[in-house]
């Protein structure tokens, strides 16, 4: 009887996800019935037998209408299925018995996590399916947002927020012997990115949905993600991600989408002049899909995620059957590799490749199948010039860039498009997101690297270089050939790269200057004539062509500047914050901005507020609900400025420090699990947590603890309390795992911990405390708590930043410089409420060139602070290169290039107000709230929808009831 039951339940839960052709209704009444029928089975009450039916359909409304009748589930106005508490343990005791990863004795966390989540899943599959068939029967115009990295955290408390599951969840674990927060802390993040570009490519993903919004993420399924972060004495070691040992419970394979991947190989030509690329290595890109759900919304979209791997016939049977395994397994290691690790070192020949082959991938997989679609939703009606009409690709940073070159290729080699018509569609089409303006990140690709490993893509991009090298020799003419030169060295796709022979003849003449000679006597005689004189002017113009060089540095590398081919080949270029795009548009892409000013936008960046207060500070979003009167906060941030009304009231005011207080004592608890000090929630809670990296000057905020713990070191007991309040300073981040000097940074703020934190003369007065593996589970826990948050990177070197948004929406105070995002959440949070210091963005050259002059003279504290480090009072670890890179006036990692020591004596200042503020209780309260009212403006919801009208021109599209 059982065993009917179940050949029905799961013959029924597989057409549910396979089955595009069934109407909406019939997919609600399919999850109603996979509950009740799922209830029936662990009950074991009665069977459930389908005998002598016509068709499947047939069957299938026959035994939903039925259940449907009897089922207690409920739905809500807008749509959405939400399952009692009893249908929930149902389902969770399916998945527990069915879709098992455990053995069956015990139900502990584990199993009740992936049988939970499994649970969910089944909704979220329901309403991607109904999204997707919606999406492909309307064919609107969708967007495509192409991301190496997408930094998701845990699903399941977000999942189920989403759809409004919480409770019915909350209770049926309760009933189960679990609670809902230790069953969800069983879930590892997704190793699928690392810091802020990644995070935002998963808010922006929630945001999409939550918006109704047509629109799809592309990304690589990382089997090891970044690194696991140890940290042992001698500071940050590195070991492999294993987030998918167990599996993924969101990930649904899709083992027929599949595209194929080519690398090496040669170019061939066809009788048409057709060009066909051949040969080389070829792989096969596999999909995996993570459903994404909107809040209160059914729209569920989709991020993809490529895997590769060869068939079955590239393993060698002969050799491993010889006893040469490695050759047999040889092929298959070689594309399993490429999504083995997110940034593989590329120090060598073999990473550079390696990390080549990563973006290729991503953009050749998602392409396909994006063109796939639009083949498919066109049908008989398929015309190319839509293209760009139905598709809007979005380049999250350059690592996508080979898009543009890719989508070229397919058009004109495999659909058979000419030149003009596919650059034109791919101009369209494709637009580029900037994150940065460190040279390091805007990357270049070696040229022969790119020949060898890309062909046909070469031959494309010295295509576009030469459309870009016709546009610039027509924008500024020949007349100025060194003006010429610079624009073109500048503009340049290809770097060091000599002009293609057409463009020579034009700006290179021969030596000799005609004159005019008397015909009769051959002798030569001045020009009279004013033709004469023509002629003559433009031998000299000639002659003066020739004394300009145009050949490339013999002893430079080619390279390919991707950011150049973003900007040439896409139809907007976006910074994300206001002084970043300033930036972007005055200085690292000012020659084109002057070429295409209308192709330039700004988009500052967002967080969504659901994850980053909603579900991750429930104690603060109550008061939040009550003080504005309404729960619609949660989708229009805006409702935040109402708090301003109240932001003196003594009410509010205790209410929020008990909120805070909470925050902290749970904060308190997790760096005691995680890291064995014991800290006290009466303390300043004082974070940085962030990729570890110079300009982000974790360096300076470590200088500024050592400079205060010498200082306490100096005073009386009674002293130390008079002056300072305590404090808990808090670090966390990844430092890259070839990034030398970042390392150093991390070893030397948990050499400073080591020795603080022990120091019996200092007790609680001051703790520092270095979180190892930050991510964005650690962040739910540390944000809520935090009282001051540090974002001090040198000025016009942050893009943007997000952490200081979801800081900032937390109710946390920010000390910082007037760089990337500060700049706006100073201005909505108002002045008085940040904790200013530093140099600005137009003063760092200048800054930069007092100190090449040798004309820098350092703060004595600053040179105070150094010594002591030298002293070995933290250890026998030498920081000798570490203060030396603050020292000297030039050369390669000295000369203090992020100006550490120039801002060191404001930064310890403004920490001083900071230590009087927060004496003032009522006063450091209020600044808070006027935090949280002032964030209305960094929800990823506004965002998108900046996105959405300015470059992607798509609508939502709200699915029906």
């Amino acid at each position: 009887m059982a065993a009917s039951s179940f050949a029905v339940t799961n013959y029924i839960s597989k057409s549910s996800i396979t089955d595009f052709s069934l109407s909406r209704q019939q997919s609600k009444n399919l999850l109603l019935l996979r509950f009740k029928l799922s209830r029936r089975l662990q009950s074991r009450r009665r069977s459930l037998s389908v005998n002598n039916v016509v068709s499947r359909n047939q069957q299938i409304e026959k035994l939903a209408d039925q259940s449907v009748e009897e089922e207690t589930t409920d739905t809500l106005s807008n749509g959405i299925l939400v399952p009692d508490s009893e249908s929930v343990i149902s389902s969770i005791k399916y998945h527990a018995e069915f879709t098992p990863l455990f053995s069956p004795e015990k139900f502990e966390l584990p199993k009740a996590f992936y049988a939970t989540a499994e649970s969910v899943r089944d909704v979220l599959i329901t309403n991607w399916n109904n999204t997707y068939t919606f999406h492909e029967k309307m064919n609107v115009k969708q967007a495509y947002y192409l991301s190496m990295e997408f930094l998701q955290g845990r699903a399941l408390l977000n999942a189920i927020g989403n759809l409004e599951l919480s409770g019915a969840y909350a209770e049926a674990l309760r009933k189960l012997g679990h609670d809902l927060e230790d069953v969800a802390r069983q879930e590892q993040d997704a190793a699928l990115g690392n810091g802020g570009l990644g995070r935002l490519a998963s808010c922006f993903l929630d945001s999409l949905a939550t918006l109704n919004y047509p629109a799809w993420g592309y990304g690589l399924r990382y089997k090891y993600g970044l690194f696991k972060q140890l940290i042992t004495k001698d500071g940050q070691e590195e070991v492999a991600e294993s987030w998918l040992e167990m599996g993924n419970p969101w990930e649904i394979p899709r083992k027929d989408v599949s595209y194929p991947i080519r690398f090496y190989g040669e170019v061939a030509t066809g009788p048409d002049g057709r060009k066909t690329w051949v040969g080389g290595e070829n792989i096969l890109a596999v999909a995996y899909d993570v459903p994404i759900p909107g809040y209160k919304t059914k729209t569920t979209i989709n991020l993809r995620l490529w895997s590769t791997m060869v068939g079955p016939e590239y393993f060698d049977l002969k050799a491993f059957n010889s006893g040469d395994h490695a050759k047999a397994y040889e092929a298959l290691k070689r594309a399993e590799k490429i999504c083995y690790i997110l940034y593989p070192g590329d120090e060598s020949h073999e990473g550079k490749t390696l990390r080549l082959k990563q973006q290729y991938t991503l953009c050749s997989a998602s392409l396909q199948d994006i063109i796939a679609r639009f083949e498919r939703r066109s049908g008989d009606a398929l015309n190319w010039s839509e293209f760009p009409e139905k598709v809007a690709v979005q380049m999250n940073d350059t690592h996508p860039t080979l898009c543009i070159p890719e989508l070229l290729r397919i058009l004109m080699d495999v659909k058979g498009l000419s030149w003009k018509e596919a650059w034109g569609i791919t101009q369209r089409t494709v637009a580029y997101t900037n994150h940065t303006v460190l040279p390091e990140a805007l990357e270049k690709w070696s040229l022969n690297l790119l020949q060898e490993l890309l062909p046909r893509h070469v031959e494309i991009i010295k295509m576009i270089d030469a459309e870009l090298i016709d546009t610039i020799i027509a924008e500024y003419g020949t007349k100025n050939l060194e003006l010429l030169k610079e624009k073109l060295k500048q503009m340049r796709v290809l770097e060091n790269v000599e002009l293609p022979a057409s463009v020579l003849e034009l700006l290179v003449q021969p030596d000799e200057v005609p004159t005019v000679e008397d015909k009769k006597s051959k002798a030569v005689t001045k020009p009279t004539s004013e033709k004469d004189k023509l002629k003559v002017k433009a031998a000299k113009e000639a002659n003066v062509k020739k004394k300009v060089s145009f050949d490339p540095e013999p002893k430079s590398p080619k390279m390919v500047r991707m950011a150049n081919l973003c900007v040439v080949g896409g139809h907007a270029v976006n910074g994300v914050a206001e002084i970043h795009s300033e930036i972007v548009k005055n200085e690292v892409f000012n020659d084109f901005y002057k070429l295409w000013p209308e192709k330039f936008q700004n988009k500052t960046n967002g967080v969504t507020p659901r994850r980053w207060i909603s579900f991750c500070n429930p104690e603060l979003s109550k008061i939040i609900t009550k003080w504005t009167g309404t729960e619609d906060w949660v989708l229009d941030t805006e409702k935040l400025v109402e708090l301003r009304k109240f932001a003196d009231n003594d009410e509010l005011q205790s209410e929020w420090r008990k909120a805070k207080r909470i925050n902290k004592e749970k904060m308190v608890s997790f760096l005691k699990e995680k890291t064995g000090y014991l800290v006290s929630p009466d303390a300043m809670f004082d974070v940085q947590v962030k990729r570890i990296h110079e300009y982000k000057r974790q360096l300076l905020n470590i200088l500024g603890i050592v400079y205060r713990y010498k200082k306490m070191k100096e005073m009386s007991a009674d002293e130390r309390k008079e002056k300072f309040v305590p404090r808990v300073c808090i670090f966390g981040g990844k430092a890259f795992a070839t990034y030398v000097q970042a390392k150093r940074i991390v070893k030397f703020i948990t050499d400073v911990g080591a020795t603080v934190n022990n120091d019996p003369d200092i007790g609680d007065l001051l703790k520092v405390i270095f979180v190892p593996d930050y991510n964005v589970t650690v962040a739910e826990v540390l944000i809520p708590g935090s009282d001051l948050s540090q974002h001090i990177s040198t000025a016009g070197m942050e893009a943007s930043g997000t952490s200081n948004m979801k800081f900032a929406m937390n109710g946390c105070i920010q000390i910082g410089t007037l760089d990337g995002a500060n700049v706006e959440i100073r201005q909505e949070v108002g002045e008085e409420n940040f904790f200013l210091f530093g140099a600005e963005a137009h003063e760092i050259s200048g800054l930069r060139k007092e100190r090449s002059e040798g004309k820098f003279v350092p703060d004595p504290r600053f040179e105070e602070v150094k010594k002591y480090v030298r002293s070995g009072v933290f250890g026998p670890y030498s920081y000798n290169e570490l203060m030396g890179s603050l020292e000297g006036n030039e050369g390669y990692g000295r000369a203090d290039y992020f100006l550490v020591g120039k801002d060191f004596p404001a930064y310890i200042e403004c920490q001083e107000e900071v230590d009087k503020a927060y004496r003032d209780q009522k006063k450091w309260t209020k600044m808070s709230i006027m935090n949280t009212a002032g964030s209305s403006k960094f929800s990823s919801d506004r965002t998108i929808h900046q996105y959405a009208r300015d470059i992607w021109t798509i609508e939502p599209l709200v699915l029906p009831n």
